[in-house]
């Protein structure tokens, strides 16, 4: 190991090389989706990430020979550090993230070298995988390593939990994801309560309107934070972010994929689901040259997917513990399910991720006889 070297990222080709290292490594993993380019690039650029007003972070780049082998994220996240420790975050967390690496030497070198940056800014314990924000792709996946990754969700090697465990890294969280048929009506039970909702006219499931695209943006995201806020690895999204996410998700925003709930004419919850963007970039290799980008445009004018993501769900946190929350729940899912198939083609639903303790959402996930099809651990270690 005497010639392997770890460095800071510092220049726009250093992360460029940081970003095109996945390439080489997983180049013959039928099942890694490579991320366009552009779009890796400006997660780890604070001018282009909204995450950056409320963080900071270290990248590092581990090179033997001259030849890059290695790369690593170390990251703070203030408002994660004014969160409840019980609920995952608290003081003195920090988190690392986007690792690859060739062999189990430089993994373990560039994982003590984002440990000792991280207590040089203080920290006392550290979790991981990370990367880089709680919201974008957290956790390793441990297990569906035989299906190709949905839009916005991470894939990893399976030795990397090796790794990490040896690494001296205990489990603390599990994030699962689900899949079901959605070309098949749900159980009789569930088709009840979706028709007693609809005969309730104090409740509307109504579609977005794409253009009052900030409006409804700031509807969802005062929800989402009410909502999820108990939730084990809760950070606040802000506005800066949602701003990012909003020009980057705009293309694949369908009004009919993105559903408000509103009792009494007050919104209560949402749902929000995506076309698998991944199906249309894969074949790209993470270019949009010198023709990726027609093929692309073409593609999102009328998206035909097999799958459709629902990463985000929320009911307000007064409700949560009520009937009338799954009933909100199974009506937004069934107006999706039937505009999924209906106008885009799409036979198969990915729900998540959600927290394993998660009782609500899994309840619900289970009652439209959907199944676990990936699982991601997040790791803790203190410092």
């Amino acid at each position: 190991m005497s010639d392997l070297s770890i460095t800071p990222v510092t220049t726009k080709s250093e992360r460029k090389a940081f970003v095109d290292l996945p390439f080489r490594l997983y180049a013959d993993d039928p099942h890694w989706v490579p991320p366009l380019k552009g779009e890796a690039l400006g997660l780890i650029t604070p001018e282009k990430n909204g995450w950056f007003s409320h963080a900071k972070a270290q990248l590092f780049l581990a090179r033997r020979g001259g030849r890059v082998v290695g790369r690593i994220s170390a990251h703070i996240d203030t408002l994660a550090l004014e969160m409840p420790a019980a609920q995952g975050f608290g003081p003195g967390v920090g988190q690392w993230g986007l690792m690859d690496a060739e062999d189990e030497g430089i993994f373990r070198a560039l994982l003590e070298r984002a440990e000792a940056w991280l207590r040089e800014q203080g920290m006392t314990r550290a979790l991981g995988p990370i990367s880089m924000s709680i919201w974008e792709e957290p956790g390793l996946l441990i297990q569906g390593f035989d299906q190709a990754p949905t839009v916005m969700m991470g894939h990893h090697k399976p030795i990397y939990r090796e790794w990490i465990e040896r690494a001296g890294y205990q489990p603390v969280k599990q994030l699962v994801t689900y899949e079901l048929d959605i070309t098949q009506e749900f159980p009789p039970i569930v088709k009840r309560i979706i028709r007693s909702g609809e005969n309730n006219k104090s409740i509307v499931v109504r579609e977005v309107n794409k253009k009052r695209f900030d409006e409804e943006a700031a509807i969802i995201l005062e929800i989402l934070n009410d909502a999820w806020s108990d939730n084990w690895g809760f950070v606040p999204l802000t506005p800066p972010e949602i701003k990012d996410v909003g020009v980057k998700l705009k293309p694949i925003v369908f009004n009919d994929l993105i559903r408000i709930a509103e009792v009494d004419g007050r919104p209560v919850a949402f749902m929000i689901t995506l076309p698998d963007l991944n199906e249309a970039i894969r074949p790209l290799n993470g270019s949009l040259l010198p023709f990726g980008w027609a093929k692309l445009l073409l593609w999102l004018r009328k998206p035909r997917v097999r799958t459709m993501r629902v990463p985000l769900m929320g009911v307000r946190k007064e409700l949560q513990s009520s009937r009338l929350a799954s009933q909100l729940a199974f009506m937004m899912i069934e107006a999706i399910r039937k505009a999924s198939v209906a106008n885009y083609g799409a036979s198969r639903g990915e729900i998540g991720w959600i927290l394993d303790d998660n009782q609500g959402m899994n309840s619900i996930a289970t009652a439209i006889e959907s199944q676990i099809n990936k699982v991601y651990q997040v790791y803790e270690r203190a410092l």
